[in-house]
């Protein structure tokens, strides 16, 4: 059981596992998701962490097959400047490794901002803490869960 699991559970969120086999030469970890379990990638959520010119991390929740705009993650959080927090950072913050970062569970609670689109869906998946396992959640419960703003980001 991973952190996300735990958290999703404490929170009584209703949730589904997803489980699938991952195959180390791919990089697009969301999008092996998608396929892997036979999804619209509309649906699966990525979730990149930030660094504002604050000096304050960020989680940036958005569909797999967009990318996140920068300025969009810099608005969101009301500040002027956003870039990628590097590798070493978010493993640190979130006690997850890369391509299996969850936006639930994580050691320290970021600000978190999901993608508008999620509104779209009454459930989408995101990572459940590991690479080859995702968690299909209520989009209002994740974000009620995260306190968690829905925004454009992409």
């Amino acid at each position: 059981m991973t952190p996300a699991i735990e958290a999703a559970r404490e929170a009584n969120l209703s949730f589904q596992i997803h489980e699938y086999e991952h195959d180390p030469s791919i990089q697009s970890y969301g999008e092996e998701a998608a396929a892997e379990l036979g999804i619209d990638r509309k649906r699966v959520f990525k979730t990149l962490v930030v660094k504002l010119s604050t000096q304050e991390l960020c989680v940036c929740v958005l569909p797999v097959m967009h990318q996140l705009n920068m300025k969009s993650a810099a608005r969101a959080a009301g500040v002027k400047k956003a870039t990628m927090a590097n590798a070493k950072s978010v493993v640190r913050v979130t006690g997850y490794v890369l391509g299996g970062v969850s936006p639930i569970g994580q050691k320290r609670n970021l600000r978190t901002f999901i993608d508008a689109t999620a509104g779209n869906f009454d459930s989408v998946y995101v990572s459940g803490g590991r690479r080859g396992l995702d968690i299909e959640l209520n989009i209002l419960g994740l974000a009620e869960l995260l306190q968690a703003d829905l925004v454009d980001l992409c």
